[in-house]
């Protein structure tokens, strides 16, 4: 079990949507509930909770809402698991979470600045009991039970043809401490050879130097990296932001290979549908 939690004040926070390339204002309220709530300001405040039902991957991880979506919640979504916060609310006027500096760390600052208050009543965890194993084009989402049967682990493994990248893999064992300083500073990342076709599909209208680790064919453009190994760290932050998605704590060892934001969440609305797999403690 683990507590329910919002935070103490409200946060704000404005920047631009990578992907829109809109400006967009962000306002974090506390809650009582029992839940995440998105709310757009803009559309006559219509609102969403977080329902892995109705999340899907465009380039990024997509709240679909009756009336209005909400992307690129990835990065806020794993502050919000890794600190504990699991009842809150999000308000915004644009349909794009702000990429900030491209990292989870501008979010979890605040958070940690704005602090966190303990509610009534705790939330079950996600014990996984049994292997389970998606694989698609050579990439896989996998969990298995914890050898100590407590706490969670999270590891990645990259590959990609390029001399500064190659292959990386991380283990990391979801600690709020561990995560702040290990993980959320790992900024998002492209190749200047894929800008124009993404932006022919309307997608990194609002990437740039100041947000996302930019390569060529041979080296990194805007350096220097935060960690030899940045581009796994990143992975493994997007990977648990969609494991959020799943509204629980979790107890096991999850591990991503090659995967991205279909396959996360592919494998949350497996696990949703599979419940022989794992059991709530």
């Amino acid at each position: 079990m683990a507590a329910r939690q919002t935070i103490q004040g409200e946060i704000v926070l404005s920047g631009m949507g990578v992907h829109s390339g809109k400006s967009v204002r962000l306002l974090l309220r506390p809650l009582q509930g029992r839940e995440i709530i998105f709310r757009r300001v803009d559309l006559s405040r219509s609102e969403a909770r977080l329902d892995p039902r109705r999340v899907e991957s465009r380039n990024c991880t997509t709240l679909l809402g009756e009336t209005f979506v909400v992307r690129t919640m990835e990065h806020l979504l794993a502050s919000f698991f890794a600190l504990g916060i699991n009842s809150i609310v999000v308000e915004l006027d644009a349909d794009e979470i702000p990429i900030l500096d491209g990292s989870a760390l501008p979010f979890v600052q605040a958070i940690e600045k704005a602090g966190i208050r303990r509610l009534t009543g705790s939330v079950p965890s996600i014990k996984i009991l049994e292997p389970v194993l998606l694989e698609e084009k050579g990439a896989s989402v996998s969990a298995f039970p914890s050898p100590t049967g407590e706490g969670l682990e999270l590891a990645y493994s990259i590959d990609f043809s390029h001399p500064v990248i190659g292959t990386q893999s991380l283990s990391f064992a979801a600690r709020p401490g561990e995560f702040v300083r290990e993980i959320a500073p790992a900024r998002t990342f492209g190749f200047l050879k894929d800008v124009e076709t993404l932006r022919r599909q309307g997608l990194a209208l609002g990437g740039s130097f100041d947000n996302t680790i930019v390569l060529d064919d041979e080296k990194v453009v805007n350096g220097p990296l935060r960690f030899p190994d940045e581009f796994v760290r990143h992975k493994l932050l997007d990977f648990m932001g969609d494991l959020s998605l799943l509204g629980r704590p979790l107890v096991g060892r999850f591990a991503g290979n090659k995967a991205g934001h279909r396959l996360h969440i592919r494998f949350v609305n497996f696990l949703l549908d599979h419940p022989e797999f794992w059991a709530e403690v």
